[in-house]
């Protein structure tokens, strides 16, 4: 069990680290390296005090023992020269155990700040182990920080899902155990804690424990993750763990080796260009979700069971290689369960929604159905920082598929689980595995219900008006005001405005509760979202309208859909008031709208149809998200500093407002992607002084200070905005270089190290039109330029 004391000596090491070496990644290295080498060192002391002798410190690397670098008599250029040596030079160590020395292969020290080391060490030497089960409590827990290694589309699934999967996939003592994409081994070590646990009564003789120990394997591309999984196998008991360090979509090696089990998270996303297969597969895709299932699924021995999380994408896309691997999956018995996980389980690296197969290839052979699971909440909110809530449909998921485990013949009578006939599944050629599209509802088309007033159904309540939120008011802390940010962005974290537990007294008629429905009133209108359980205390501002639906008549989510339909949405929010700033109609008008209303259980169906639809929107999304424009650049072409192609304008000074008749663009509603963000929307009026700053469509605008510093900015838009006095704009000579060529070229990888190298300041960075002028940017001919800003389009 991690102690509090190890958990923080973690933190503080981390924290040390991350002035000189802040990729996450990068410090989980340099820590694990620094543990293992103070564990090989606490071993030698131990051979030592029972009357041995140090074995892995020893000949000509007694030298770089623990205690040496640790010696109070060296200077701190020494100890960062011997340490940094010995780090280097470890795997070539003939006195320690081959794993040790893979575990230390590619180590090197990445900063040469001997303060920073000395501190560092220090943190390391307070680190003593008796026995490495404990050290593996910490190591689990330095893993943890571990985040997205998101360019492969890999996220590190969170613990309880991988628990989740292992009890019901129950791995026993005697099977043998892969995961083809093990990252940092978590399936394995939940595996063997799953083992370990089910024999607790009954421990496993020694010869059992060796055997066990035997049957796990994990495969990995990546070098850093092989180092990661080994020394966490290393540290749960496995004296030699199994990992290698293979492509398993590519190398035909390990191809003819067959599992009991197998549990994985492959990677979500294929690399530029695709996967390139070998002709082994049953399926033939470029896709590495498709494969790795594929894969799964034809390396299960005879009566093989597996459980893997896919993207929405293999449950319901309607591509050759995703209908045909769900064939396959369904006709060869193989599949047996699909369990739907909430969007957000894997925030706050990724919104992607997935699911889960679990494939069984003799309970297949017993069954003609198969089960959908509907997981909606999974104990934690699905919000950035993914708080613990009480709702958890994770138990009762288990018991379900526990039983239908036991006999798949008895009916599932569960409001979050329903079995479909295969037959119904195949019957239009799709195999589409989304669980909601197969539940019998009544067709709704043919049921005149009701038209009700919204206001029959919700309570309303606008945000307050007047003087009652003025600045002078605010604190630094408190209780929040929710913004109309808050319901555009659907994150109840952000925010700045707080009022003082006296001041939210006054004013609880407007307080904000779990499952109210928050919809924005001003600028950006009819964006919603639904209030999650675990908000902080606060009121909602004026540019907010609160529904509160009467739970007896109507489901939250269900009003939400009906309110962001078409027809309402350009009825009754597009429709406004207002000059430069709009704002939807009265709350006495927006109470009339007018909603069908059913039945209570048939909104429940209508609100899951919807989210299967909404799944689809949110993956495309993901997509968009994680695109980055790039241009394969050409040698010949010639490379020129942009002072040559341009001429460089500071922005318009003035106080931003909630209103005015001419957009304010500022650093802020840059987004990470170089768009425009549209969300907190600022205004001027247009003057004298203001006017020469008016942005033209094909403008390209740089933030030129903040952590946002050199972020560009295409504008094409066709209304007027003036940019203010943080952003430069770039006039180019549009007969040498296109501005959106620039743009592009700008969200790549060649821009970001040099505006790195370019960029002044220390708290405040300061990116200037100097340094701006001397970014080198690659100039092709234009018509060149327009065909790759088409190749990007």
């Amino acid at each position: 069990m991690l102690d509090n004391g190890t958990k923080n000596r973690i933190n503080t090491a981390r924290d040390i680290l991350v002035g000189k070496v802040p990729d996450p990644k990068a410090q989980v290295e340099q820590i694990t390296t620094a543990l293992i080498y103070k564990f090989m060192h606490d071993m030698d002391q131990e051979s030592v005090e029972l009357g041995g002798q140090a074995v892995f410190f020893s000949g000509e690397y007694a030298k770089y023992a623990w205690s040496k670098i640790m010696d109070k008599r060296l200077g701190g250029y020494d100890r960062l020269e011997l340490y940094g040596e010995a780090i280097t030079r470890m795997s070539q160590n003939p006195h320690i155990p081959q794993l040790f020395r893979d575990i230390f292969k590619d180590a090197f020290l990445p900063y040469r700040d001997p303060e920073t080391l000395n501190l560092f060490l220090k943190e390391i030497d307070g680190f003593t182990y008796d026995h490495s089960e404990r050290l593996g409590d910490a190591f689990e827990y330095l893993l943890s920080v571990l985040g997205s290694q998101g360019a492969a589309g890999q996220f590190r699934t969170p613990r309880h899902i991988i628990d989740f999967i292992v009890q019901v996939v129950a791995p026993t003592k005697n099977d043998t155990i892969l995961d083809p994409a093990c990252g940092t081994a978590g399936f394995l070590i939940s595996a063997y804690k799953h083992i370990m646990a089910q024999n607790a009564e009954t421990p496993l003789t020694p010869d059992e424990r060796q055997r066990l120990t035997r049957n796990f394997v994990g495969y990995d591309i990546s070098p850093d993750m092989v180092r990661l999984s080994l020394v966490n196998m290393y540290l749960h008991q496995f004296p030699q763990p199994t990992i290698y360090e293979y492509d398993t979509l590519t190398a035909e090696d390990r191809w003819d080796d067959t599992f009991d089990v197998i549990l994985a998270n492959p990677p979500f996303m294929s690399p530029k260009g695709g996967i390139r297969p070998h002709q082994r597969f049953a399926i033939q895709s470029k896709r590495s979700e498709v494969l790795f299932v594929d894969y799964i699924a034809e390396h299960l021995n005879p009566n093989g069971r597996a459980g893997v999380i896919v993207p929405e994408g293999i449950i319901f896309q309607s591509s050759n290689a995703y209908k045909r691997l769900r064939k396959m999956l369904v006709d060869e018995s193989y599949l047996w369960a699909v369990v739907s996980q909430p969007a957000g389980v894997f925030n706050p690296y990724s919104g992607v929604k997935t699911s889960i197969l679990f494939l069984d290839k003799t309970l297949a052979k017993r069954t003609d159905r198969i089960l959908f699971v509907d997981v909606q909440n999974d104990g934690f909110d699905l919000g950035a920082q993914r708080r613990v809530i009480k709702q958890d449909d994770l138990p009762q998921a288990l018991q379900v598929i526990q039983a239908y485990q036991v006999d798949p013949a008895l009916e599932v009578d569960s409001p979050i689980a329903h079995t479909v006939p295969k037959e119904k599944i195949a019957e239009d050629g799709d195999y589409n595995l989304s669980g909601g599209r197969y539940k019998e509802v009544t067709d709704f088309s043919k049921i005149d219900w009701p038209i009700i007033e919204l206001g029959e159904i919700c309570e309303f309540k606008r945000g307050p008006f007047g003087g009652s939120l003025i600045k002078d008011i605010f604190v630094p802390d408190g209780f929040k005001v929710y913004e109309q940010k808050n319901a555009i962005r659907n994150d109840f974290d952000i925010g700045t405005y707080f009022i003082t537990e006296e001041k939210f007294q006054e004013m609880m008629a407007f307080e904000l509760r779990p499952g109210d429905l928050i919809v924005s009133c001003s600028g950006t209108m009819g964006k919603m979202a639904v209030v999650p359980d675990n908000i902080q205390p606060g009121i909602i501002n004026q540019a907010l309208l609160r529904l509160t639906p009467i739970k007896e008549h109507a489901l939250v989510q269900y009003v939400k859909y009906m309110l962001e339909s078409e027809i309402i949405q350009n009825r009754f929010f597009r429709d406004t008031s207002g000059a430069a700033i709009k704002n939807v109609a009265s709350v006495k008008v927006l109470k009339k709208i007018p909603i069908p209303l059913p039945p209570i259980e048939v909104q429940r169906a209508i609100v899951e149809e919807f989210d299967s639809y909404q799944a689809i929107i949110d993956g495309a999304r993901q997509v968009v998200e994680n695109y980055t424009p790039r241009i394969q650049i050409d040698p010949k072409w010639p490379i020129v500093e942009l002072g040559e192609l341009a001429t460089t304008e500071y922005g318009h000074n003035e106080s931003a407002k909630t209103e005015g008749d001419t957009r304010f663009v500022r650093i802020t509603d840059i987004d990470k992607n170089g768009l425009l963000r549209n969300d907190d929307v600022k205004f001027i009026n247009l003057s004298k002084e203001s006017k020469p700053y008016l942005l033209n469509r094909d403008d390209v605008v740089i933030a030129r200070t903040g952590a946002t510093y050199g972020k560009t900015l295409y504008f094409d838009e066709d209304y007027k905005a003036v940019f203010a006095g943080y952003l430069i704009r770039t006039n180019f000579d549009r007969s040498r270089i296109l501005s959106k060529y620039f743009w592009i070229f700008a969200q790549g990888e060649n821009y970001e190290k040099q505006k790195a190298t370019l960029v002044s300041g220390g708290g405040q960075p300061q990116f200037n039109a100097k340094a701006i002028q001397q970014i080198k940017i690659p100039v092709p001919p234009i018509d060149t330029q327009r065909n790759l800003i088409e190749q990007v389009e």
